[in-house]
């Protein structure tokens, strides 16, 4: 049920059912690790958004049962809870699959290829937006901006990065998902299921060999501004030109090039829109 049908629910005098309550042990867990994370800040109310993901790690998205727990803990009421659980977008309102497959589709992203890898990936699992492949293994979605444009176009699995993705390359991910084989993120963490995310976007040690040791970093395109402002020179290359097949994405623990082009003339640029000879009058 939508929180508007629910208001609207309300405001006709229907009677609304409690949620339920997580079993005895279940609780008893949650309660001592809701415990922990309450004791980081000097207001409980902050506490609220870790957990979300604390409850969402127990269930694979946030309950009723989930939203009940966190106001109970934090002496809220249900209403702010809900409130603060429907506008974020990374806690699920309804179960989902163990790996949350993102597509960025906004502009930039777009343009380079997310759109063709969105739509491609939708025919390929036969599901849409927000939705679930049978097996439970795999929820696509697209998403917004995450500030990784110059590897662009990016996949998300679970908030890990694939870089510089192709449709083909997708497919792949997405099917080594689906038959359990090992898939390694561009940079960054190795890949856990979204439940294992959750627990630790609710603040709690990623305790995987590794884990810790794993790093990201911005690519080529985001430097070139402080090269430039350094006094280095910057040499102009064409990395994917419109018109030319895109390359592979690199392999983890390879040297990663950047999708965008180095600053130079637009005929240089896009050989496809030449631009005219620009004279010092500017005609």
């Amino acid at each position: 049920m939508t929180a508007h049908s629910s208001n609207q629910d309300v405001q006709l005098g229907m009677p609304q059912l409690p949620a339920p309550d997580y079993p005895a042990d279940v609780r008893a867990r949650l309660e001592a690790d809701a415990k922990d994370v309450v004791s980081r800040y000097p207001d409980s109310r902050s506490a609220l958004l870790p957990l979300l993901h604390l409850v969402q790690s127990e269930e694979g998205f946030v309950s009723r049962t989930g939203m009940r727990f966190c106001a109970e803990v934090l002496e809220l009421t249900t209403a702010e809870v809900t409130a603060v659980a429907t506008f974020y977008t990374m806690y699920r309102r309804k179960p989902s699959g163990d790996y949350q497959v993102g597509v960025c589709t906004n502009t930039l992203c777009a343009v380079m290829g997310g759109d063709a890898i969105f739509e491609d990936l939708k025919e390929h699992l036969g599901v849409g937006n927000g939705e679930t492949t049978e097996d439970g293994k795999v929820t696509l979605e697209h998403i917004e901006c995450n500030a990784a444009c110059d590897f662009a176009p990016v996949v998300m699995v679970n908030w890990e990065f694939f870089d510089n993705q192709t449709p083909a390359s997708a497919r792949r991910i997405v099917d080594d998902l689906r038959a359990d084989r090992p898939v390694e993120p561009t940079r960054g963490a190795p890949l856990c299921t979204y439940r294992e995310t959750a627990r630790i976007l609710a603040g709690f040690p990623d305790e995987r060999p590794g884990a810790v040791a794993a790093t990201g970093g911005a690519g080529p395109a985001s430097l070139i501004g402080l090269r430039l402002a350094k006094g280095e020179s910057v040499p102009a290359r064409v990395v994917s030109p419109r018109g030319e097949a895109v390359d592979e994405p690199p392999q983890p623990g390879s040297r990663h090039r950047s999708s965008h082009d180095a600053p130079q003339s637009t005929s240089d640029s896009d050989p496809h829109h030449p631009s005219g000879p620009v004279t010092e009058e500017g005609e």
